[in-house]
């Protein structure tokens, strides 16, 4: 589709695609014999020779399309691909005491592994970007907006590190994340891999998820869905952090405003002043998307007795479509980062047609030292309301109507109130 080219990343799309199923199927299996070779469970020479063939061989993927229409999982079809390949001799230890679940849990988990190192690669750039900004701009003042209005002064820099704090959190999250191999057999029990007193069955999990680099589980988790479902809800809030971004970005480039724009916009076949951010609005765009993707997953949390077809299919819906989505957003991202234009002046042109509304909360902390509080908070309010009534400056007004003996100048000047905002900056750029 045209839009995918759009909405989609194709770096992204190569990691989750058919061949790349496909090909981790096959390494399952491939190791699967090694392991079992090297425990005695199968002739060594025929896991050398299977491990050989599931390495070289290329899964014929309208042929796993076929298969699946047919028996609801591709792992039957690429079976026999796969003995078809390995030979009579040797075809009959391939998948052995394996059930089709195993196979592609444990493919998924190794693209999802992939996944994982190539989102974080994506979110430290992106933090790293960030973190220029954060620093070019800490004394860069601009209104705080609180309820879609000016609020206090704050600066940019903040502003980004706002937007950074979330992502180094996200970044542990997915760190953390289990990659789990699954390994049960046909009823969770492993039973085909040694009966009675040779339970071999929790040696070849061990060994095979040291092979393939993945978490050993205390037990099969064919119907316990938590670990699919807490990856989705990293990628969810990846996406959702990004669109907050991408969504104040939004705002902020909005004619009336102009305090950012990103460079190289896109175009108006209509209107030629028109430079539309519309990369930053397919990220507010996924984000959305990803949130209602998000309760499809919660869906296939009740995962019916050993084996549920219908939970695992939503799982085969959902998934791949957040992981594009989360691509997207972070390639998009990275774009908007790179290319931001931050408009000092007009921040201070915003904040002056406030005609010091902005420090309102200023002015009634500092009369608070001349009387009580609450007395202070009536005094200035009456005189914001005045003051926007007539269109003049609410210090003037406040002028006239106090002999608080106060620094009218230095108590209107925005960089004089902007609290702890360079030691927050400081604490999210020491965490990268």
């Amino acid at each position: 589709m045209i839009l995918d080219a759009y909405l989609q990343d194709p770096d992204t799309e190569v990691l989750i695609d058919d061949a790349a199923l496909a090909d981790a199927m096959l390494a399952v299996e491939g190791i699967l014999a090694r392991v079992q070779g090297s425990l005695g469970i199968i002739p060594k020479p025929a896991a050398d020779h299977i491990e050989k063939i599931a390495a070289t061989m290329t899964a014929d993927i309208p042929g796993l399309m076929e298969g699946t229409i047919r028996d609801g999982v591709p792992i039957i079809a690429l079976l026999a691909q796969l003995r078809h390949a390995v030979g009579p001799e040797f075809g009959g230890y391939v998948h052995w005491g394996a059930t089709s679940q195993d196979i592609v849990d444990t493919a998924i988990s190794l693209l999802l592994q992939r996944v994982r190192s190539h989102f974080l690669g994506r979110l430290d750039s992106l933090i790293d970007t960030w973190m220029v900004l954060a620093e070019d701009h800490r004394r860069t003042i601009m209104a705080a907006r609180t309820r879609y209005q000016q609020a206090v002064p704050t600066t940019f820099g903040l502003k980004v590190a706002g937007w950074i704090a979330p992502l180094q959190r996200h970044r542990q999250r997915l760190l953390d994340q289990p990659m789990l191999l699954q390994l049960g057999g046909a009823g969770g029990t492993l039973s085909a891999m040694g009966r009675q007193e040779l339970k071999r069955g929790p040696e070849v999990v061990a060994a095979l998820a040291i092979a393939l680099n993945l978490d050993a589980p205390p037990m099969p988790w064919h119907s316990q869905r938590d670990t699919i479902i807490e990856f989705a809800h990293c990628l969810a809030m990846v996406s959702g952090d990004l669109g907050k971004v991408a969504g104040d970005i939004l705002m902020l480039a909005q004619s009336e405003f102009g305090e950012v724009q990103i460079a190289g916009a896109g175009g108006s076949s209509a209107m030629p002043q028109k430079a539309n951010p519309v990369r930053a609005e397919a990220v507010l765009a996924l984000a959305r998307h990803n949130g209602g993707l998000m309760a499809n997953m919660h869906q296939t949390a009740p995962h019916l007795l050993e084996r549920d077809g219908v939970a695992w299919n939503l799982e085969w819906l959902t998934l791949p479509q957040m992981i594009r989505a989360t691509g997207a957003g972070l390639i998009h991202s990275l774009h908007i980062a790179e290319n931001l234009i931050v408009n000092c002046d007009r921040m201070m042109e915003n904040i002056a047609a406030s005609k010091g509304m902005l420090l309102a909360e200023a002015a009634v902390y500092a009369l608070a030292q001349h009387m009580p509080k609450r007395e202070a908070q009536i005094l200035v309010k009456d005189a914001c309301r005045d003051a926007i009534a007539d269109g003049q400056d609410l210090f003037a007004v406040l002028q006239q109507r106090t002999d608080a003996q106060l620094d009218w100048q230095a108590l209107a000047d925005p960089a004089r109130y902007l609290g702890a905002s360079d030691d927050f900056i400081d604490a999210v750029l020491k965490r990268s």
